[in-house]
């Protein structure tokens, strides 16, 4: 059974850190792809960050370039996103997300707050 789950969201003040983690089990996670999304309220789910299994290459939609960095620690199967230089704008409920025998499974996510 896939599970995906996430955690390290909360309320941060714009120009703050958070870590966001996502655990996960009954998949081999160190031969595949992981993918971080966010969903903002009234907006579509979007794509944030993507690693590949070995984490060599990894991909980031723009609005988070310089400030957004996906890693991933196979030996524990989880993987992880650090923010920083946070806005408004980031916050969103933030879902893990792999794609498994042509399956995509996702976490229930992790709410990210960036407010004064």
């Amino acid at each position: 059974q896939v599970q995906l789950v996430e955690s390290g969201g909360g309320l941060v003040q714009p120009g703050g850190s958070l870590r966001l983690s996502c655990a996960a089990s009954g998949v081999t996670f160190s031969s595949l792809g992981m993918r971080w999304y966010r969903q903002a309220p009234g907006k579509e789910r979007e794509l944030v960050a993507a690693i590949g299994g070995a984490g060599g290459s990894t991909n980031y939609v723009d609005s988070v370039k310089g400030r957004f960095t996906i890693s991933r620690d196979n030996a524990k199967n989880t993987v992880y996103l650090q923010m920083n230089s946070l806005t408004p704008e980031d916050t969103a409920v933030y879902y893990c997300n792999v794609n498994f025998f042509a399956m995509n499974f996702w976490g229930k996510g992790t709410l990210v707050t960036v407010s004064s």
